[in-house]
């Protein structure tokens, strides 16, 4: 298992990069908040990688942060999960926005990854919420963050407007105040 490479920043592509150890050339998928990351081509890197191995395959993927690689490798352990659909929610979510999207059982945010579907999003919301030790006293079933953007949907706002606003607020407020504060904050970014 290669679990982490230092080397130089050979190649960088919005999906791939190539990084140089010692001479050999590693290509590693990336996501892209990890294409974002990097430093310039030529620079020293250090990624923490993931190797998959399939019959027909082997694929190094790496990440900036260890949360992030057991993140990808927490979500490959989903049913139907691979590595695509794995870096499509890594490139639009952190671990705590999926923490919170799982919390509040937020559907609408995981059918907004690309690949995700609502009957993909309702499935790994329930194959996620073991895997991410979620108490059970923090599940809502009725979906507070779902209502709230389904309102703002309902307003006009898009959905990475929508995600910027929620990712900023705790999940232990009522609709009615959660809905207030996203309206702020979206008024605050609109000022800008």
């Amino acid at each position: 298992m290669i679990g982490r490479l230092r080397g130089t920043l050979a190649a960088a592509g919005t999906e791939r990069v190539v990084i140089d150890v010692g001479g050999v050339g590693y290509e590693v998928g990336v996501a892209g908040r990890t294409f974002v990351e990097l430093p310039g081509v030529g620079s020293e890197v250090v990624l923490h990688t993931h190797l998959h191995v399939r019959e027909d395959q082997m694929a190094l993927y790496g990440f900036m942060t260890s949360e992030d690689r057991d993140l990808f490798q927490l979500l490959l352990g989903v049913s139907g999960v691979g590595p695509k659909v794995a870096l499509a929610i890594l490139a639009t979510m952190t671990s705590d926005d999926l923490r919170r999207v799982v919390i509040s059982d937020d559907v609408a945010a995981l059918t907004a990854v690309p690949g995700i579907g609502k009957r993909s999003a309702q499935k790994l919301l329930l194959e996620l919420r073991p895997k991410l030790d979620v108490p059970d006293g923090a599940l809502r079933s009725s979906g507070p963050m779902g209502e709230v953007r389904t309102a703002l949907e309902g307003l006009g706002y898009q959905s990475d407007e929508i995600s910027g606003a929620l990712r900023e607020l705790p999940v232990d407020l009522t609709v009615e105040e959660m809905l207030r504060r996203s309206l702020q904050a979206l008024g605050r970014r609109g000022d800008q």
